[in-house]
C-alpha cells in the first residue's frame, strides 16, 4: 500500500496543476472525522486531506452549497452514506471542481413516500430527548458485519452523534427525507470513480452499488467482504488501500484541467463571486469548523 500512497500524491499533483488536489471526505448522518480516522492517518501524509461536516441547512442542496463556499477550488471527493448523497449533489452543482469521486455505503435514489414518512417519528423522538435511541435505530447492530470490534465501533458512532445534538439530527433527517434522484449527475461524470461497499451492508446493499457502478463510465466497484455499513472502520486497511489505488489512477485526458483561478469563483450565470474563505487547520477534534 505504501507504493499506492506515493503514487496517489504524485497523480493528484499532475492532474491538478501546481501542488496536490486535496482529498475531501464527507461523513454520514451525524458523523464526524472519527469515521475516517484510519484514512486520515494514512492519506494525510501524501496529500492534503480533510473532513467536512454536513452543515448548512435542512436540504441536501443547501448543505452542498454551504460546503462549496468552504472547500478548495478543485478536489478529490469521497462520501460515506449521507456524505455520499451530499457528494453527488456537489458533483451535480460543480462537476468542474471534482477531480475524482469515491462513493461508499450510499445510494443515488431518493426516499420513497413510505421511507420519507418513517423519518417523522425519529425526528419527534430526537426532539423529545431520545437522540441516542434514535441513532441506535438508524444504525442497528446488524448493519455492521459481525466482529469483535463491532460494538466498540457502534458505541463510538452513537457517542459522536449525541455530541452533535438533536437540532443537527433534525436538519440532516429533513435533508435526507427530501433528497432528489442523482442518477443523471453520475452518468455525466467522467473522472476516476470508486464505488465501495461492505458485502454485509443491510442499509445500502451491494446491488445498489452495482447499480451505481454501471451508471458511470469510469467507475470501479470494490466490495469489502467482512464489512457492513461502516467499512472505513470495520476494515480500515482494505478501504485505505482501495482509496490509495483510486487516488493513483490517471484521470482521462479530457478531465485533466488546471485549477480555476483562486481570486474569484464564477456562478453558472457568469457572475463573479468572492473567493471562498481559506480553510482553518484540520484536527480530529475540530474538523473543518465553519462559522
Amino acid at each position: 500500500m505504501a507504493d499506492q500512497l506515493g503514487r496517489a500524491g504524485q497523480t493528484e499533483t499532475r492532474a491538478g496543476g501546481p501542488g496536490s488536489a486535496p482529498l475531501v471526505m464527507l461523513p454520514g448522518l451525524m458523523g464526524t472525522a472519527e469515521v475516517f480516522v484510519p484514512q486520515l492517518r494514512a492519506l494525510s501524509g501524501v496529500l492534503p486531506t480533510m473532513v467536512a461536516p454536513l452543515l448548512g441547512g435542512d436540504r441536501i442542496e443547501r448543505i452542498a452549497d454551504h460546503l462549496l463556499t468552504q472547500l478548495p477550488a478543485r478536489f478529490a471527493l469521497a462520501g460515506l452514506s449521507m456524505g455520499g448523497i451530499v457528494a453527488m449533489e456537489i458533483l451535480r452543482r460543480a462537476p468542474e471542481r471534482v477531480s475524482r469521486l469515491c462513493l461508499m455505503s450510499t445510494s443515488p435514489l431518493p426516499d420513497t413516500p413510505t421511507q420519507a414518512a418513517e423519518w417523522e417519528p425519529l425526528i419527534i423522538a430526537a426532539r423529545s430527548g431520545r437522540l441516542e435511541d434514535v441513532l441506535r435505530g438508524c444504525l442497528p447492530v446488524d448493519s455492521l458485519a459481525p466482529s469483535p470490534q463491532r460494538l466498540d465501533i457502534l458505541n463510538t458512532i452513537y457517542q459522536q452523534g449525541c455530541s452533535l445534538g438533536p437540532e443537527l439530527f433534525v436538519a440532516q433527517a429533513r435533508a435526507l427525507q427530501r433528497r432528489t434522484d442523482q442518477q443523471a449527475a453520475l452518468r455525466r461524470f467522467k473522472g476516476p470513480t470508486l464505488i465501495l461497499c461492505g458485502a454485509q451492508d443491510r442499509l445500502t446493499p451491494l446491488k445498489r452499488h452495482e447499480f451505481m457502478a454501471a451508471l458511470m463510465p469510469n467507475a470501479r466497484l470494490c466490495v469489502i467482504e467482512e464489512a457492513g455499513h461502516l467499512p472505513t472502520l470495520e476494515q480500515p486497511d482494505q478501504v485505505t488501500g482501495a482509496m490509495a489505488a483510486w487516488l493513483a489512477e490517471v484521470a482521462p485526458d479530457q478531465d485533466e484541467r488546471p485549477d480555476p483561478p483562486r481570486e474569484t469563483a464564477t456562478t453558472a450565470a457568469g457572475v463573479a463571486q468572492p473567493a471562498a474563505p481559506s480553510l482553518p487547520p484540520l484536527t480530529l477534534t475540530n474538523p473543518l469548523k465553519t462559522s
